[in-house]
């Protein structure tokens, strides 16, 4: 009797959802509308493109027929495990991965907590200003402001440590490999950080004011209603930005690499992208390419599944 209760019960609460489902389907039909043109760009640009995927199992040769392709199983797979320089060049993706995001995500928060506490408004919205314009500015650029200030030859950095006698000659920054590291990570805060403040700062408009007057009548330092209010207030957030940084990780893209590297430095400056577009690409393996992507492309997905599902369990914050 009670296993006949227990069904009757299960069918009752899937016919509640459905019904939910279409009420709200029905009610908000304006927006599911709206969402359709967004639907049909995504499936497009991001799900049709994974029919690509399937010239890592072949040994594809442009011209032929889907059908004239040579299948080869994971022999392109075997053949990327097996080469020492991808694990070189996948040592560089993650150092470098690792500092982008130890770096380009906590420097923005702690900017953007400064900035909050600011009271001139004048002087705040300059500063925003000022630190967001860099964001716009192309990656050739950057680097060549970076190789311009880095160079022997008049460069600022050197011409200071020279004056202050902290070294001797000027130092060729570019040319060491064990810098280059470093470099690109200070090339992509100054870049960044402006404009990845922009939610922290956001999420601080939202806090309730009345919290830092009660706050403050309590006799709370400044610190103190940063670390009690204004912190605890931007966690999720904080959380939901992480998760997704996790999941980027591995795709850092190549442009920074290419354009501040040089073959003094190939060592530390050639990541997982860039390696696809040399080896791939560029030298006609478009099988052996597809099969570092997709190798990228899972580790991407693996690390946001096991941060969505760390975060879930232990703050109830995920993305999916």
């Amino acid at each position: 009797m009670s296993t006949q209760l227990k069904k009757a019960h299960s069918k009752e609460t899937v016919t509640v959802q459905k019904r939910s489902f279409w009420k709200t389907m029905k009610n908000q039909k304006i927006l599911y509308l709206m969402s359709i043109p967004v639907v049909i760009y995504v499936f497009i640009f991001n799900y049709l493109p994974l029919w690509g995927w399937t010239m890592a199992f072949q040994n594809y040769r442009p011209g032929r027929a889907f059908s004239e392709q040579e299948w080869v199983g994971l022999t392109h797979f075997i053949e990327l495990f097996q080469d020492d320089h991808f694990y070189l060049v996948l040592r560089n993706t993650v150092v470098m991965s690792v500092l982008l995001l130890i770096v380009g995500f906590t420097i923005p928060i702690i900017f953007a907590v400064l900035l909050n506490e600011l009271r001139d408004s004048l002087f705040k919205r300059s500063v925003q200003t000022i630190s967001y314009l860099p964001h716009f500015v192309s990656w050739v650029v950057v680097a060549g402001i970076v190789t311009k200030m880095l160079s022997t030859d008049g460069g600022v950095v050197n011409e200071i440590l020279v004056k202050a006698r902290l070294i001797e000659s000027p130092i060729q920054f570019m040319a060491q490999g064990e810098l280059f590291w470093f470099i690109l990570t200070a090339a992509d805060l100054w870049k960044e950080m402006g404009w990845n403040s922009i939610i922290f700062l956001a999420a601080m408009a939202a806090i309730d004011p009345q919290l830092y007057e009660a706050a403050r009548v309590d006799g709370a330092s400044r610190w103190r209603r940063i670390w009690h209010i204004t912190l605890p207030g931007i966690r999720p957030t904080i959380f939901v930005i992480l998760i997704l940084s996790i999941g980027n990780m591995m795709a850092i893209g190549f442009e920074r690499q290419l354009l501040l590297g040089n073959s003094l430095v190939r060592e530390y400056s050639e990541v997982l992208e860039l390696y696809a577009l040399n080896y791939g690409i560029g030298m006609g393996r478009y099988s052996y390419g597809t099969a570092l992507g997709i190798f990228n492309s899972l580790v991407s997905i693996t690390l946001l599944l096991i941060a969505n599902g760390f975060f879930k369990r232990y703050s109830n914050t995920s993305v999916m």
